[in-house]
């Protein structure tokens, strides 16, 4: 049956209207899971009688003294969650809170304001600064590896931390997103580098190291011999202690880059941001008990699968893998250690109202 004309501009208002009211409903659904998306407040710690005094009169003083430890964590939208738990775990189990400096290092590309005004809600009492990390200056060396997440930009900003951070910052502590302290991290933040080492970090040398590269890594001897005289292990690059310093005088952001590069035309290694660390540093890490780095409790990189503690004491837990105890834990799905990280969560939960 046809339709007379002089219908034809009512049903078309009938349309516009419909599109309007249903665009109209997605921006406030849209706008009401970020306004839910809010994070509460969180208590403020206090130093301990027996902490060194740092001038706080400006930003430089406090970059300067050698009682300020450092930490530095990358910081986005989809892993702030478990940021904000680590900020919490850190400040809480520290002795020196208020000695201690964080620095985020955030993609150039996302919303910086909605980062700086999250993390000076929850901690307004918060010594930190939010750098931006222009994605371009890794995006063209980064190789598809095993897990899409594993291919973000920002996983690769460790490797310019030296760039990013004050020259007077001589030494930093790299957490990931997905951990919580229980223990002091001037602990951590003390271990001995040693002569000449760069890094500190805890090596797990029972790990099969040869899986961490390709048989044309291992069949090509100019590359295998990388390790010659090196007892290189398997490290976990998600906790470290940096020395900025031995880093910028060692040009090690290059070396990286260097090896970024030849993973684009050889496939020399399957997984993300760690392997070129291994090639640069393994084997010449100072190293650092396993109780600060509790790792993989996230499971593995495919099935995300719970795992239990490691035999030994525990100042750190990580959840790396692909399992994240946030996305468990909303999906009535937690692992048994993921109610560790629970009490560290500061999520605001919007009440529920009866209809």
């Amino acid at each position: 049956m046809s339709i007379p004309s002089q219908y034809y501009s009512h049903l078309l208002l009938l349309f516009l209207i419909s599109t309007i009211l249903t665009t109209t409903t997605a921006v406030v659904n849209a706008s009401a899971t970020t306004t839910n998306n809010r994070f509460r407040e969180a208590p403020q710690f206090y130093n301990s009688p027996d902490c060194p005094s740092i001038s706080e009169e400006d930003d430089i003083s406090m970059f300067c003294s050698d009682h300020t430890v450092h930490v530095a964590m990358t910081l986005d939208a989809a892993y702030l969650r478990g940021s904000m738990a680590a900020i919490l775990s850190v400040l809480q189990h520290s002795s020196c809170p208020q000695n201690v400096d964080f620095h985020f290092v955030a993609s150039a590309s996302t919303d910086a304001q909605f980062l700086n005004s999250t993390i000076a809600n929850s901690f307004p009492y918060l010594r930190f600064h939010v750098y931006r990390f222009d994605d371009s200056a890794v995006s063209g060396l980064i190789s598809t590896s095993i897990r899409a997440a594993l291919d973000c930009p920002l996983n690769y900003a460790r490797n310019y931390l030296a760039n990013l951070l004050p020259l007077c910052v001589r030494r930093v502590v790299y957490l990931d997103s997905d951990l919580v302290l229980v223990d002091d991290i001037a602990k951590l933040a003390a271990t001995p580098l040693g002569v000449d080492s760069v890094l500190a970090a805890p090596e797990y040398c029972n790990a099969n190291f040869t899986t961490y590269f390709t048989p044309t890594f291992w069949s090509n001897p100019a590359l295998s011999l990388t390790f010659a005289g090196r007892k290189a292990c398997y490290f976990n690059t998600g906790v470290m202690v940096i020395d900025l310093e031995r880093w910028r005088a060692g040009d090690y952001t290059t070396k990286i880059e260097d090896w970024m590069e030849l993973q684009k035309r050889m496939r020399i290694y399957e997984l993300g941001s760690l392997p070129p660390f291994l090639l640069v540093f393994a084997g010449n890490i100072a190293s650092v008990d396993h109780r600060w780095n509790q790792h993989g409790l996230g499971g593995d990189n495919f099935r995300g699968l719970c795992r239990d503690l490691h035999p030994g004491p525990v100042s750190l837990l990580h959840w790396s893998g692909k399992g994240k105890p946030w996305v468990r834990l909303d999906a009535n799905r937690p692992c048994p250690l993921d109610a560790l990280w629970a009490p560290y969560d500061l999520l605001q939960i919007p009440f529920a109202l009866d209809s």
